[in-house]
């Protein structure tokens, strides 16, 4: 299934003991339609208040509904802030989360005196006019394979910080800055890691060459503040 989802009253994609979840939302839903207690397993673990455009999941069923109708079952069932924008058969050794070749992100800033009404859960807001082309610049410094060790969240457990990016693009339109990640795989929190360091280095708070310096030293404090997670948006899980 390929999920659409405003994370702004979730948890965060994984259930939680004490908080709604995305997942959780999802497998009580289907649960009501199959009438089995299913599992379902998400490409990615969004925390709380990020969006998605193009979350991958999969689960079992017995159930007989055709897998291209489960997405219309569901949306008849779901709240109106989670979508279920296609869904289809697949393979018994598919795995949404063990088979994915890589991800795109997606980061919105609102660079303006004021921040906006109709896109507060959308945007992160920047008081200071952002620099595009110095962001894009310091960008590039991501592009290729790289020990990103100091670009994952303190607490993260992951063994291996290697990760390929091929595509980080910055570009602008009225009051808004986008920021375009592509990569084989991110660390918890590398993509809003990255947006505040390229936001702090737009506004000038940081010199340029802080991504680069921080990919060479392993350490966080080379890099910017991480910026809030509602500015997120996962676009697209590749297999």
């Amino acid at each position: 299934m390929i999920v659409e989802y405003d994370g702004t009253n979730y948890a965060g994609w994984q259930r939680q003991k004490n908080a709604l979840a995305v997942q959780q939302v999802l497998e009580e839903t289907l649960e009501k339609l199959t009438g089995e207690a299913v599992v379902l397993h998400g490409a990615s673990r969004t925390d709380a208040g990020v969006h998605a455009l193009g979350q991958s999941a999969h689960f079992d069923t017995q159930s007989r509904i055709p897998g291209e109708k489960f997405c219309y079952a569901l949306n008849a069932l779901l709240p109106h802030d989670i979508r279920v924008t296609a869904s289809e058969d697949a393979s018994p050794d598919f795995h949404a989360r063990f088979s994915t070749k890589g991800k795109r992100y997606r980061y919105l800033f609102w660079d303006a005196p004021h921040a906006g009404a109709l896109n507060r859960n959308t945007h992160a807001h920047s008081i200071y006019r952002l620099d595009e082309k110095r962001m894009q610049a310091e960008a590039d410094a991501l592009i290729g394979t790289h020990d990103f060790a100091a670009f994952a969240a303190s607490g993260s457990v992951v063994k291996d910080t290697v990760r390929t990016i091929w595509k980080a693009e910055v570009t602008r339109s009225g009051h808004e800055v986008m920021l375009i990640v592509e990569g084989s795989g991110f660390l918890y929190n590398m993509v809003r890691i990255i947006a505040g360091t390229l936001r702090d280095v737009g506004s000038g708070k940081l010199e340029p060459g802080a991504l680069k310096k921080a990919i060479e030293t392993g350490d966080r404090l080379d890099l910017g503040v991480t910026a809030p997670a509602h500015g997120l948006t996962l676009m697209e899980v590749f297999y």
